[in-house]
């Protein structure tokens, strides 16, 4: 039997939090005593990104070599260099889950374009004749999100099947909200779909923005609707075979803490 090198996490469910202190032990193996080069301890984090094959075109230079953003880089020196017995050898460590600076500790995520991965990493130097040992061993991090004030807001628009020559038009009111209301605003957003049965691209395009209230509105207060469609950007709501153009409006809601509230309507042009 060879050496081997293990690292054993105390948390079953591997899930940490921002500010806890990841502990376990790091386990050595090895039939004979072991001349080793130190042992080290790295713990890294990361977000990979890869463009889709969608990108090719607009970004070529940038496809599939989109640069990680490190999170954590963080590198303790277990034991220094030295003779390790047979056996089983067994060395505890804790490690502080702390970011510096401005940086955000992201949740774990494993997608198709986006990885954000976190990960303990143990190094064993060895002399020029024997092989180095590496084992390395993932982390869940868990990132809670402060909690959406509460806040009640009414409102309708007087039809979705609109005339492309005439408003879209109704009314909002915030019953009450919690945190201070910074501004309220109507997004205009076009929905181009193109493709056939291999495929289909959907791209979202806001084509108009208009802020219909602005600061700690009234209570209470109905707030009225009205946006003018543009001539050059709106189209009669168009379905075909192989490709559609849509619109929506989002009603966007800004709160003084940076909470973002939407509702999404999905709109019908027509013209007579």
């Amino acid at each position: 039997m060879g050496t081997a090198l293990d690292i054993k996490i105390k948390r079953a469910n591997k899930v940490y939090h921002c500010g806890e202190v990841l502990t376990g032990v790091v386990v050595i193996t090895s039939k004979d005593s072991i001349q080793h080069q130190g042992i080290s301890l790295t713990m890294e984090g990361s977000v990979n990104m890869q463009l889709s094959a969608k990108s090719v075109g607009m970004f070529e230079a940038f496809y599939n070599s989109v640069k990680p953003i490190q999170i954590i880089n963080s590198t303790v020196e277990m034991i220094k260099p030295g003779k390790l017995p047979s056996g089983k050898t067994e060395i505890p460590f804790e490690f502080p889950l702390q970011v510096k600076g401005n940086k955000i500790l992201y949740e774990t995520y494993h997608g198709v374009f986006v990885n954000i991965q976190y990960t303990l990493r143990c190094d064993m130097r060895r002399s020029l004749l024997a092989k180095d040992l590496t084992k390395t061993c993932e982390f869940i991090v868990h990132s809670p999100r402060a909690l959406l004030p509460k806040f009640l807001i009414r409102g309708h628009l007087n039809s979705t099947n609109c005339i492309i020559t005439q408003p879209l038009t109704g009314e909002l009111v915030v019953v009450n909200s919690d945190a201070a209301v910074k501004s309220i605003e109507l997004q205009l957003v076009r929905v181009e779909t193109c493709g056939c049965a291999e495929g289909y691209a959907r791209d979202a395009t806001e084509i108009q923005n208009i802020q219909i209230a602005d600061g700690d509105v009234c209570r209470n207060l109905p707030i009225p609707i009205y946006m003018v469609f543009p001539r050059l950007f709106t189209c009669p709501t168009l379905e075909t075979t192989n490709f559609k153009v849509e619109f929506e409006v989002n009603i966007v809601v800004l709160l003084h803490d940076d909470h973002l509230i939407t509702e999404n309507f999905p709109l019908k042009l027509c013209r007579l």
